[in-house]
């Protein structure tokens, strides 16, 4: 539970990123500061319009969102498909503590980030993006 009280940065990816469909309902004016940033992972665009992040060693590009309260976390976590107590493969995505890098490789520290089995990918159609970087479903 500590690790949990440790954070209010979520790492995004996709369409919770700035100009992307799910940033101004679910973030847009309950955040203090956007940073650019990116992880080590795999990409993923699914055939359902949203894209997924698996483990691996590429760099993934993103955004640090500095959340306002713990609400807008629990509200990310519906959105995302998971359920902290339930068990893993009945979430969507599961919520990990992630190290961050920006400008010049440099650590920013930790953020959560929403992750998803390769299994699950492959059952939603998923094309590895290769640039590391989602934008509008591309």
């Amino acid at each position: 539970m500590k690790s949990e009280l440790s954070t209010l940065n979520v790492f995004v990816y996709g369409t919770l990123k700035p100009g992307e469909a799910n940033f101004a309902p679910y973030c847009q004016d309950k955040i203090s500061s956007q940073t650019p940033a990116y992880t080590w992972g795999e990409l993923y665009a699914l055939s359902l319009g949203y894209p997924a992040m698996t483990t691996g060693k590429n760099k993934i590009q993103g955004v640090i969102l500095a959340l306002k309260n713990w609400q807008v976390l629990q509200d990310l976590d519906r959105l995302e498909g998971y359920q902290v107590n339930r068990p893993a493969e009945l979430n969507e995505y599961d919520r990990t503590l992630v190290t961050v890098y920006g400008a010049g490789d440099r650590q920013l520290g930790q953020a959560w980030a929403y992750y998803m089995t390769l299994e699950k990918v492959r059952q939603y159609g998923g094309t590895k993006v290769n640039s590391g970087c989602w934008t509008g479903g591309k």
